[in-house]
Order: C-alpha cells, then sequence, then structure tokens
C-alpha cells in the first residue's frame, strides 16, 4: 500500500523540497563566498553558526503566535540567513583585522564586540521594528505574509543575542583548532626531516 498526496499538499511538498534546496544552494554560494574573503576554510564555518540558531528563534516565533510552519516560513528563513551572515560577518572581520594589526586574539575579539555590537543592534532593531506591522497588525489581505515576519523577526532577535555572546566563543575554539592543527602539521614535518 501507498499514499500518495495530491493537490494542495503535493505542491507544498514539492515547494519545500526545492525551498530545501536552495537553502543549501544559498549556504554553499555563501561559505565559498567567505571563505574566498578570509582565506580560510574554518572561519566561515564560525560566520556561518548562526545560522541555526535562527532556527530556534523561528520556531519560537511560530509557537508564540501559534502559527504552523509553513511555505512563507521557510521563505522568512532563507532571508533571515542573509542578515545573520551579516551581523556575523561584521563581528568576525573586525577581530580578523585588530588581528592582522598585531592586537591579541581575546583583546581583539574584546574589541570587535565593544565596536561592532552598535551596528549589530542597530541592524536588527531596525528590521525587527520595520516588519513588527505585519507580526502584531495583519490583517485582511496581508495576513498571509504574517508568518514570513515572523520568522525573520524572531529569528533575528533570537539570534543575535546568541551572535554577540558564541561567536565570540566559537571564533576562539576555532582559533585554538587551526593552531592545533598547525602545531600538529609543524611536527610532522619536523619528524620527516630528522628521519
Amino acid at each position: 500500500y501507498e499514499l500518495l498526496f495530491l493537490g494542495e499538499k503535493k505542491d507544498a511538498s514539492e515547494s519545500f523540497d526545492g525551498m530545501r534546496d536552495a537553502l543549501l544552494i544559498s549556504a554553499a554560494l555563501i561559505f565559498f563566498i567567505l571563505a574566498a574573503l578570509f582565506r580560510s576554510m574554518l572561519d566561515p564555518l564560525v560566520v556561518m553558526f548562526a545560522i541555526p540558531f535562527g532556527l530556534i528563534g523561528v520556531v519560537f516565533g511560530h509557537v508564540l503566535f501559534g502559527y504552523n510552519l509553513q511555505f512563507l516560513s521557510a521563505i522568512g528563513f532563507l532571508a533571515l540567513t542573509g542578515l545573520l551572515v551579516n551581523d556575523s560577518l561584521i563581528l568576525v572581520n573586525f577581530a580578523k583585522r585588530m588581528r592582522g594589526e598585531g592586537m591579541d586574539r581575546m583583546e581583539a575579539m574584546i574589541e570587535a564586540g565593544r565596536v561592532r555590537v552598535r551596528p549589530i543592534l542597530l541592524t536588527t532593531i531596525t528590521t525587527f521594528l520595520g516588519i513588527s506591522p505585519l507580526i502584531f497588525f495583519a490583517t485582511g489581505q496581508t495576513a498571509f505574509l504574517s508568518p514570513m515576519a515572523v520568522s525573520l523577526g524572531f529569528g533575528l532577535l533570537f539570534a543575535t543575542g546568541v551572535i554577540l555572546i558564541s561567536i565570540p566563543c566559537f571564533y576562539m575554539i576555532a582559533d585554538d583548532l587551526r593552531e592545533a592543527t598547525r602545531a600538529r602539521w609543524r611536527r610532522y614535518f619536523q619528524a620527516a626531516d630528522e628521519g
């Protein structure tokens, strides 16, 4: 026996499959662009680490307003990924620039947090306030856009707090991994030269 869903259910399933593919393609493109920018394979992962936390905010917002996750929710999440990567990029890029000027990594991350907290918070607050009419007051013909606005607004609010707290931590962890890998390669090549 086999269940076949037709009509709206089939269309919704195909739409979600297409949205999943679009998310994977956009994540891959973002990763390669950031890898070229940073000349690193590890730093783009740090920047993109905020995306899953945005998903937690999306789910929380939908539970709060009693919405089901739907196609427009997925479109809102797809738009959210760009904003989250932008906020993380502002923080990590500034820290890397400070380190390039000779600053210690801890001092560079603290300085990046101090200097870049205002642009990150302003981006979040202005975006949330801009879409808040769709979140709180959508009626009539605009009501169908509310799940998209909830995804974007609450995902951004939740992930911004995580970006400001956890991205510096993950940057430090990634830096520790990078240093440990370099030390391992140095020992390997020294042993090969001696042998």
